[in-house]
């Protein structure tokens, strides 16, 4: 992992409170996933208290001490079997001061893994290793044979509270996912609930599928986690969630995914850097419960701002990367066109709520400033238990949902005029929706408090699609939503191009 990944996993958790340990597990026992069940019902019955941390000296650990310690692979669980996945163990220290418990399942049977340094190896400049004190795990990484037979490569990683990344095929780590979103974006503080037990079931040979669970822990909250999992080129997870709240739990987030955003083409001019764009993600896509496919360009904003897509039912969102040629970013270390999209599915209705997306200001682009997650209307009442469930498809390119023309790209910025006019740029990809003759296309443009100018759709020589060409004067607005689609014959043909324009 690369320094400036290692500190953006990180930056989003380092903050975050102690934890709950919740009852202490048997070294041996029978397992089943009713046994887990009674066990997240019997953590969330007992008072919250707070985990016990590994010794001072670890968490005073620099990141190159961190870092100069390493699982051997070699070593990793079920390494050498027929097993078709392998496990690699994280240590902690630093900013994963908290012992995380892995167990793992064989043939009907739970045993937890004791900790063990000989896993791990080090450099001459490591150092001094406690064998005392409430050593453990931080987390844990996933290999499977992605590309290859018999070459198992790494495709997933849970460390830090509910923290989780997935790739698939020829990707490599960007945006995250989380268990669940609590008090995100509140005057409060936000809470960090944490995955603090791990079940770890061996597959059988030839087995596709690798099924985790996780116990998850905060003051406010107990959940139960059970994660199936299916690498490849485009790599699923489905998720099955039991939440216990304490307490009642009125900012809540389902599904929710954390990425970064730092600059694109919408705000280019803030920034003396020599690459064109860096981020994780630059856009979210739903589709909501009216069947509305809806594309909104992420955002670097001076001021946290908070978006509300309210629906009913959504049939799904995410977070994607769009652009993916190497001269979209021009970054040799970082990869940003290599980064995964995700999209969430729910597996049953979610009834009425909104789709939220968090974003906050960052001056460095090794921070996580997007959030994106499905809230509820009504609160997790304290005292029940809530299920849900969902896929995530980690990919590329997230699927088509729906046949109209995606947005390849937005530009906004000053235009060949004097004045202080804003032109704004949006690309859309050539479709089979679009008729061949773009003439006859409807042009919609709105904004709430802006005057905007007819739009120009003309055909982009490059993409083959077409772009929309729209201005407006600011004047002394400080914030405006922005809105535009393309019509054929009393019918949408584009995505709904949202996009909230901030001075």
């Amino acid at each position: 992992m690369k320094r400036r990944d290692f500190f953006k996993m990180i930056a989003a958790v380092a903050a975050s409170p102690t934890f709950a340990t919740g009852l202490e597990s048997q070294k041996d026992e029978a397992f089943s996933e009713e046994m887990l069940h009674r066990l997240a019902q019997d953590v969330a019955d007992m008072p919250y208290r707070d985990r016990p941390m590994v010794p001072k000296a670890m968490q005073d650990w620099s990141y190159e001490q961190y870092k100069s310690i390493w699982f051997n692979t070699s070593k990793g669980i079920w390494t050498g079997t027929e097993s078709p996945l392998q496990v690699d163990l994280f240590h902690p220290g630093l900013f994963y001061p908290h012992p995380v418990e892995i167990n793992l399942v064989e043939n009907g049977r739970s045993r937890t893994l004791p900790f063990d340094w000989g896993l791990f190896d080090k450099t001459d400049k490591a150092p001094t290793l406690p064998t005392q004190g409430n050593l453990g795990f931080s987390g844990l990484r996933l290999r499977s044979e992605l590309e290859k037979p018999e070459i198992f490569q790494e495709y997933a990683v849970f460390q830090g509270a509910s923290y989780f990344r997935v790739i698939a095929k020829d990707l490599v780590y960007g945006l995250s996912a989380r268990g669940l979103a609590v008090n995100t974006a509140d005057q409060d503080g936000e809470e960090f609930p944490d995955f603090t037990r791990f079940w770890i079931e061996r597959p059988k040979a030839g087995a596709h599928a690798h099924v985790i669970h996780a116990l998850m822990e905060s003051p406010s909250v107990t959940g139960l986690y059970h994660f199936t999992l299916y690498p490849g080129p485009t790599t699923e997870v489905d998720v099955r969630v039991s939440l216990f709240p304490r307490d009642d739990l009125k900012n809540v987030g389902l599904g929710p995914l954390t990425s970064m955003f730092y600059f694109d083409e919408t705000n280019r001019g803030r920034f003396d850097d020599f690459r064109p764009a860096v981020h994780d993600s630059d856009g979210l896509s739903i589709l909501n419960g009216r069947g509305e496919m809806i594309w909104r360009p992420l955002a670097n904003p001076k001021q946290i701002q908070i978006s509300s897509f309210v629906d009913e039912n959504p049939q799904g969102f995410g977070l994607a990367q769009r652009e993916r040629r190497f001269s979209d970013f021009a970054d040799l270390e970082a990869l940003y066109h290599k980064r995964p999209s995700l999209w969430i599915s729910p597996g049953e209705d979610w009834g009425k709520g909104a789709i939220t997306l968090v974003e906050i200001p960052t001056n460095k682009e090794i921070y996580d400033n997007i959030v994106a997650y499905w809230r509820p209307r009504e609160p997790l009442a304290a005292g029940q238990e809530h299920n849900f469930s969902y896929r995530m498809t980690w990919c590329a390119q997230i699927p088509e949902k729906k046949p109209v023309a995606p947005v390849l790209n937005s530009r906004i910025g000053k235009g060949f005029t004097d004045n202080e006019n804003k032109v704004v740029t949006i690309d859309f990809a050539p479709h089979s929706a679009l008729p061949e003759v773009f003439d006859d296309i409807t042009i919609h443009v709105s904004s709430n408090r802006l005057k905007v100018s007819d739009g120009v759709l003309q055909r982009n020589p490059e993409t083959g699609g077409p772009r929309l060409a729209f201005s407006f004067d600011p004047g002394d607005v400080k914030s405006a939503e922005l809105r535009a689609q393309l019509m054929f014959q009393g019918r949408s043909v584009s995505e709904v191009w949202l996009y909230r324009w901030t001075t």
